[in-house]
């Protein structure tokens, strides 16, 4: 499930359930409608073209819970100009993979994610030099301590890459909240700011609101940003990371609409 589910942050469209892929084509297909509408769907919103329910690559409905979770992927249709290319559309691609593959296998994705809270990247402090491990300090030490509030249990720490066991009751803790998450494309969502963060714990505090995207962002960036300041910013990196920004923001504000 987590290679499946990675395909999300590729500039192809994800399909969790393996469609997908041969539902694609490799030029991208010209705009076919006109209009692009929210309308209601047993009991959701669905998103319209011309009248007509978008679908998945699985041939699914595009229904969300909430009328502005299905605009945000509305806007990315309506943003199409003569062909439409999936990679400008994260929200849509990130909806394909939870109509598609969460809603059918929702244990994976819980399961995966708390896998994530056994090698968390706060929990990996560096050794040196000083100035960075100040900077880790400043931004995980905050987030590491609400999300043992929220485990009502400790994290270890660990200096460099050196695997660090979690206690059980924590991992358990943790797991019993993930599995609260039930809609799929919050799980989803969910799933994706864990692996672009590389970390759970600010993943699951955007989700709760606990802090939002940016600060999300720039804590899982620390080293990163540290590098770059020290030896300057590769043009392709740059760009490869401004792209997987993009799908961290889609994941953030369907969380954000799916609550509204």
């Amino acid at each position: 499930m987590r290679d499946l589910l990675a395909q999300l942050h590729t500039d192809q469209p994800a399909d969790p359930m393996g469609a997908a892929r041969a539902n694609m084509r490799p030029d991208l297909p010209r705009r076919f409608y006109d209009k692009v509408a929210v309308g209601e769907h047993d009991g959701g919103f669905a998103v319209e073209l011309d009248g007509r329910p978008a679908r998945t690559p699985g041939k699914a409905i595009v229904a969300l819970g909430t009328a502005p979770a299905a605009r945000i992927v509305a806007d990315e249709f309506g943003a199409q100009e003569e062909t439409i290319d999936p990679s400008t559309m994260p929200a849509f691609r990130l909806v394909n993979t939870a109509i598609d593959g969460v809603a059918a296998d929702p244990q994976a994705v819980h399961e995966d994610i708390v896998r994530f809270f056994g090698s968390d990247l706060v929990c990996y402090r560096a050794e040196g030099p000083e100035t960075l491990v100040a900077l880790q300090r400043d931004s995980w030490d905050g987030p590491l301590e609400w999300a043992e509030r929220q485990a009502g249990g400790r994290f270890h720490l660990a200096e460099g890459v050196i695997h660090v066991a979690q206690p059980r009751e924590t991992l358990r803790a943790m797991a019993a909240l993930v599995a609260q998450v039930t809609d799929p494309v919050a799980l989803a969502a969910l799933h994706s700011m864990t692996t672009l963060t590389g970390s759970a714990v600010l993943a699951y505090g955007v989700y709760r609101a606990a802090w939002g995207a940016d600060d999300a962002w720039a804590a899982a960036h620390v080293d990163e940003d540290f590098n770059i300041a020290q030896w300057g910013e590769d043009a392709q990196a740059r760009a490869v990371r401004q792209r997987r920004r993009r799908e961290m923001d889609a994941a953030a504000r369907m969380i954000d609409a799916l609550r509204t």
